[in-house]
């Protein structure tokens, strides 16, 4: 993400370059529509999956089952209850 963000402002300079990061969700392999906040924490959907019984496996790498999304919001601990000092609170 960092050099994606370096190539898209055209510099390293870390106040552009995070500015850029938190305007900009992004998606890899890990996660998708991840949101870096102000406090620092890259929040992002979680995912429950449960290990298949043996005889539920159709091939190789077919080890688990998806069982429940978890969105952003409920996964992580909410902006406003940050203890970060980068947190502008009213």
């Amino acid at each position: 993400m960092y050099l994606k963000a370096v190539k898209a402002t055209g510099t390293d300079d870390a106040d552009t370059v995070m500015a850029w990061l938190r305007k900009n969700p992004q998606s890899d392999m890990f996660g998708k529509n991840m949101k870096l906040r102000e406090d620092g924490r890259l929040v992002h959907d979680m995912y429950l999956f449960q290990v298949k019984k043996p005889s539920e496996s159709k091939g190789a790498w077919d080890y688990y089952n998806m069982r429940q999304v978890i969105p952003a919001d409920s996964a992580f601990q909410p902006l406003s209850l940050s203890r970060c000092p980068l947190v502008k609170k009213p």
